[in-house]
């Protein structure tokens, strides 16, 4: 497994190319080799492709808007071409809850059509969770109703540690129980006040995680931390990868 910077951490830093290109920058300074595209501005793909071969940077995942992913979803396919990436994200979904449960049909009918568009054009569809879709149902969670719906081969998950603890549920348990479809992870830390933290300065068992994450496929390990309470994010992004390091991973 290889560690990447997803950039939504430092999102604020990357508002337009120049700011996006100094920001590729500095996150390769730190030792990171990948990145995810996240919370990013609006940029060309060979534009895109340039700096990341300037930085010996790869991008290995997205994510696109809902808008984007629906209407034009080849084209979306066609641009990651360009600059090298096989794994295209949707970063959240709001999914209608019944008294009989949480339905995923809705989901399946509005994004099927792009999964398949994306799998034909040799891509891999991937959804992220937040904490609402550790909400059980008939005995199982939002989270493994999706794993059952959909076709392995149609969608991954890129499971988020921090927020499978926050819901009360084993980031370990569930990278396992999604074995196979999460080639992409997002770790960040869990604090002891519920707070987003750097990776080895909260309190989720990473060596456990990292054991069971390498057996279920996992290929990159993206590192995000949507609030740095305070904190310079370049600095959390730098403290997390020496963390990781120390964990034997780069």
């Amino acid at each position: 497994m290889q560690v990447g910077a997803q950039l939504y951490t430092v999102r604020e830093f990357c508002r337009t190319e120049a700011e996006l290109a100094l920001t590729l920058s500095r996150v390769a300074e730190i030792g990171y080799k990948a990145v995810q595209l996240s919370g990013v501005c609006e940029y060309d793909p060979q534009w895109m492709k340039n700096e990341l071969e300037k930085n010996s940077l790869r991008c290995v995942l997205t994510h696109i808007s809902p808008d984007r992913l629906k209407s034009e979803p080849q084209r979306v396919a066609c641009e990651h071409d360009v600059f090298g990436c096989d794994y295209v994200g949707l970063g959240s979904y709001r999914f209608k809850v019944e008294e009989s449960g949480t339905d995923v049909s809705q989901f399946v009918t509005e994004y099927t059509p792009v999964m398949e568009a994306l799998s034909n054009a040799g891509k891999y569809f991937m959804y992220h969770n937040h904490s609402h879709e550790f909400v059980k149902s008939d005995g199982i969670t939002l989270l493994e109703k999706m794993a059952v719906e959909i076709p392995a081969e149609k969608l991954g998950f890129t499971l988020d540690t921090y927020w499978a603890q926050f819901a009360g549920a084993d980031p370990s348990a569930f990278v396992s129980k999604l074995s196979g479809r999460v080639p992409c992870v997002h770790i960040k830390d869990f604090s002891y006040d519920r707070k987003m933290a750097v990776i080895g300065e909260g309190n989720i068992n990473f060596d456990r995680f990292f054991e069971k994450a390498e057996e279920a496929g996992t290929r990159w390990l993206l590192v995000e931390q949507d609030d740095c309470n305070g904190e310079d994010p370049f600095e959390c992004l730098r403290r997390s990868y020496n963390n990781l390091r120390a964990f034997g991973l780069k």
